[in-house]
């Protein structure tokens, strides 16, 4: 099914694939026989070398288009458009103020998407959603109300074009399948951008995905994305990278199909994607009114790749990802195989990762006496489940049926989609078989929707299943599973009443249903603003938007308390920050912080702030004199001799911290803690160790075997940390400070610290640094 080939490979073609060592081997004479056999047009000559046949992936010279570096090895892009909903956009918006905005610079869409029920907090959503069409009008953007569209439906509906390039605010940011390079990132980086700045990383090397064959009937695009995620995600394969959809397979596949594959590939932690284009894409750009905006993508004749992913999508079956992580896959069949020892062993795994001996998901409660897997709860939505397609097919297999008693919800990812459905029957079929149909929202993806109950086994056509995103609290004796299944398996199981059925039960009644764009509602609800500033428009702030606290330029010297380690394999943005009962927060930065690491280290807050007493304690102090004793103490300990050279505060420890969303609130609530650096083995995500830079907290890298010194509440000394980063050092000198005095010199580095990634940790902040200059 899943076939992974590392070292350089070759494409030719876009046929035939071949190792480097294949082709140096067998030379231009084997590659054109290779070329003959599969019908395709011959070689003249092979590159001259692995550079040149490396500029001939479509990612690459999609990125030359947008990269100003002069260097070989670095990027430094401007984006065509940006992107942002409702959670991130005021944050983004207040800090570019800060940094000196007067107009959107280039297309910026505000959708709303994420808190767009207005349930919680009072007047606090509506209010974020009545600043950010303030901001669209003064400052020239597009804002998108209320229930109109999930973010990225959206821009795949009025945005995306071939070649271009667009950043935003959401991980979910991939629209290859248009030949749109997309990435998510945290604020900052737009701001970057709003600012006339770029975003800067080193070069990333293209991965070629190459798609054989054609998918069985009843197969949809979740299983095809979940069978590749559980091929890459925990091995790294293609972390940080490109990952470029080519090979006959593509032309296999719909658009929408292509869409729903491409929306997870965030889930295998690469960097961006992008598919080859074909007749398919064209008709979708002008079925949606744009028709200028195709253009044909194909890689070169002869383009090199860093590894490739071979898929031989006739083999991939029904797929579930199990709790707790996307890549936690099986087949359908291998689970209902096997019930008991699968679940069992994801019932053992959980109370390992919660550390709790006495947790109960209830999984293998849910087998019946003759060995069936009976699910409390179905969910089809947003950027992944709620495509057109996704929702025509679950009609489809529920026509004439009914769900028994099973809940099922349906959210159609935009208002034209769902238009369109009602058109065509498919809601008719869908509410007829006793499934609710709700408006495009994002929240049963983030844990603000359908929160399953108390052990409740869930099943959703979403993007992400990680622990406690659908809404429990196991720390407070409520826990949930959730698995990700495709939309059409989900109906399967919905027609079975609950029991797990693989939707290949019904692979016959599926078949294509012709789609017509309405997008005249959009024309009439969306405020389309872009490129039309007015300076006279005042900006709606609403009792909960506050500006973000002062930080404080880099000190000398550093006193760091370990406000939480955590050893888990890998920390989710989801742990560093809830997702659910934090949406209504996110525009407030000090009520926000208090929910900072409160499902995985409830202890953490109370550390950080304890810390951030101490250092008001000695900013409020004449030198050494009239500090308490506690503080001199500490300070003794740490043999630091001059207080006023010096910044306390905090930092943690995690293996792998930062895989999945893009929130910069992630990093930014330990910021407004007093959190000064993260130590990791290595980290999840470029984004999260964006966000950690912009926020002015070093991300430093440590070794395993002083990651066995850290322990939670003890000190972290580094003495000159100002002039380390200042000199652009490798690594600077760190000091565990024990409680009986003791000292431990652990490993720091800072690897690939930019000239600017330094400025901005110098300043404090992004927000700092714009203010310096």
């Amino acid at each position: 099914m899943i076939k992974l080939i590392n070292g350089g490979v070759f494409l030719f073609g876009d046929v035939v694939l071949m190792s480097a060592a294949e082709v140096e081997r067998e030379g231009l004479a084997g590659v054109n026989e290779r070329l003959r056999a599969a019908g395709a047009r011959e070689l003249e000559r092979l590159p001259e070398s692995a550079d040149e046949a490396s500029r001939g992936t479509i990612a690459a010279r999609i990125i030359a288009a947008h990269d100003s570096s002069a260097s070989p090895d670095e990027y430094k892009i401007r984006f065509d458009a940006l992107a942002s909903h409702d959670i991130t956009y005021v944050g983004i918006i207040q800090t570019a103020i800060a940094s000196g905005l007067k107009k959107f610079p280039m297309p910026y869409v505000l959708t709303n998407c994420h808190n767009s029920l207005c349930a919680v907090g009072g007047t606090i959503n509506e209010d974020d959603h009545a600043f950010g069409l303030s901001a669209a009008k003064r400052f020239g953007g597009d804002f998108v109300p209320a229930h109109l569209a999930v973010i990225h439906s959206y821009v795949r509906e009025t945005m995306a074009g071939c070649g271009r390039m667009i950043l935003g605010s959401d991980s979910h940011t991939r629209y290859g399948a248009l030949g749109t390079m997309g990435v998510g990132e945290g604020g900052p980086e737009l701001v970057k951008q709003l600012l006339g700045r770029t975003y800067d990383l080193p070069r990333a090397e293209a991965a070629a995905v190459y798609l054989k064959g054609a998918p069985r009937p009843g197969v949809g695009p979740q299983d095809v994305a979940l069978a590749i995620i559980g091929a890459v995600f925990k091995n790294g394969f293609v972390k940080n990278r490109v990952m470029e959809f080519v090979g006959p397979g593509v032309s296999s596949l719909p658009v929408e199909f292509r869409n729903g594959v491409d929306v997870m590939t965030t889930e295998t932690a690469c960097w961006s994607s992008i598919w080859r284009t074909d007749e398919r894409v064209e008709e979708y750009l002008a079925l949606h009114g744009r028709p200028g905006d195709y253009r044909r993508l194909d890689p070169a004749q002869a383009a090199r790749y860093g590894r490739a992913v071979v898929v031989d999508l006739s083999e991939v079956r029904p797929m579930i990802a199990l709790p707790f992580h996307p890549s936690n896959v099986c087949t359908i069949d291998e689970l209902t195989g096997n019930p008991y020892e699968i679940l069992k062993k994801v019932e053992d795994e959980a109370r390992a990762a919660f550390e709790d001996e006495t947790l109960k998901l209830g999984l293998t409660d849910k087998i019946s006496k003759n060995g069936e897997i009976r699910a409390g709860q179905g969910i089809i939505a947003g950027c992944s489940g709620g495509i057109f397609d996704n929702v025509v097919a679950a009609a489809q297999i529920l026509r004439g049926r009914g769900t028994r008693g099973f809940p099922l919800s349906v959210y159609p990812g935009s208002q034209p989609a769902m238009m369109e459905l009602a058109a065509n029957g498919c809601l008719l079929d869908l509410m007829s078989a006793g499934a609710v149909v709700k408006t495009a929202f994002c929240g049963p993806c983030f844990g603000a929707g359908d929160t399953p109950a108390n052990r409740g086994f869930s099943l959703r056509h979403t993007t992400r299943n990680f622990p406690n995103r659908e809404g429990s609290k196991p720390r407070e004796g409520q826990t949930a599973s959730v698995a990700l299944m495709d939309a059409r398996s989900i109906a399967a199981t919905a027609a079975n009443g609950g029991v797990i059925t693989s939707a290949e039960k019904y692979g016959a009644l599926l078949h294509d249903m012709p789609y017509r764009f309405r997008g005249e509602l959009y024309e009439k609800a969306v405020f389309h603003g872009c490129g039309r500033p007015d300076e006279t428009a005042e900006l709606v702030y609403g009792p909960n938007i506050k500006p973000w606290p002062r930080i404080y330029r880099m000190a000398e010297d550093m006193l760091l308390k370990i406000a939480s380690v955590i050893t888990d394999p890998v920390t989710t943005t989801d742990e560093l920050i809830p997702s659910g009962e934090t949406s209504s927060l996110r525009s407030n930065p000090l009520k926000l912080a208090q929910f900072a690491l409160s499902r995985k280290d409830p202890q953490y807050v109370g550390r950080a702030r304890e810390a951030q007493a101490l250092e008001e304690e000695r900013r409020a102090a004449d030198g050494t004199r009239g500090l308490s004793h506690e503080l001199t103490e500490l300070l003794r300990r740490a043999g630091c001799g001059d207080a006023s050279r010096l910044a306390i505060g905090s930092c943690i420890f995690a293996v792998k911290p930062g895989d999945g969303s893009a929130r910069e609130q992630a990093a930014s609530s330990q910021r407004v803690l007093g959190g000064a650096a993260n130590f990791a083995l290595e980290y999840a995500t470029k984004r999260y160790r964006s966000n950690l830079i912009n926020w002015g907290m070093i991300p430093f890298i440590t070794d395993e075997e002083s990651a066995r010194e850290f322990r939670a509440g003890e000190w972290l000394w580094l003495p000159g940390i100002l002039r380390a980063v200042e000199s652009g050092a490798a690594e600077a000198e760190a000091w565990i400070v024990r409680r009986n005095g003791d000292k431990v010199r652990v490993t720091a580095k800072m690897p690939e610290l930019t000239e600017d990634d330094r400025k901005i940790l110098l300043s404090g902040c992004l927000m700092n640094y714009y203010s310096d200059r």
